[in-house]
């Protein structure tokens, strides 16, 4: 629906459920996904997630990632928390398909969602936080624009010990 060079912002699909929790599932991913305890998500949870998604509510937007080349589903992003009076909102964002990890899908992906954020939404600032052990995501941030605003100091606890989340924001007038 929404393209870029690689990729296509869409709605989600029925086929992209199995997908999906391979994804989710996949411990890597989850390490540098999920803030709460990484445990496994089933079929069905993943499944009623996607179908209680609200396409274009007032607060949430979600989009399924897809190769422009080949039409493969590989990932999510997310708009969330949109404050429509302070024109803000938090974005989230996972390639899962480790095949196209570090070839710019993920940067495409963003810029696409961005300029949605920007021209369709009218916000002023989208915000985001990383673990800061997720340096290729902190560098792809960095490649469309987003700065850090701040730092959450052994805000989660992984693995046996605790990391920081940098906070990052990018804004409308300097996107344009």
């Amino acid at each position: 629906m929404y393209n870029g060079e690689l990729v296509k912002l869409r709605a989600y699909k029925e086929e992209d459920i199995e997908r999906a929790v391979g994804f989710i599932n996949d411990e890597e991913v989850k390490k540098l996904l999920d803030s709460n305890t990484p445990f496994p998500m089933t079929k069905w949870q993943e499944e009623e997630w996607i179908k209680s998604r609200k396409a274009g509510s007032d607060s949430t937007y979600d989009f399924a990632i897809e190769d422009l080349e080949t039409g493969k589903y590989i990932g999510g992003c997310s708009i969330n928390e949109c404050d429509l009076k302070n024109r803000h909102c938090t974005i989230g964002i996972m390639i899962g398909d480790k095949e196209y990890w570090g070839k710019g899908y993920g940067s495409d992906a963003l810029k696409v969602l961005i300029k949605f954020i920007f021209e369709e939404l009218n916000m002023n600032k989208i915000k985001l936080g990383v673990f800061s052990f997720n340096s290729r995501a902190i560098a792809c941030y960095k490649k469309v624009g987003f700065k850090e605003e701040g730092i959450l100091k052994y805000e989660l606890y992984r693995s046996g010990k605790y990391y920081d989340i940098v906070q990052m924001a990018i804004f409308k007038d300097e996107w344009i």
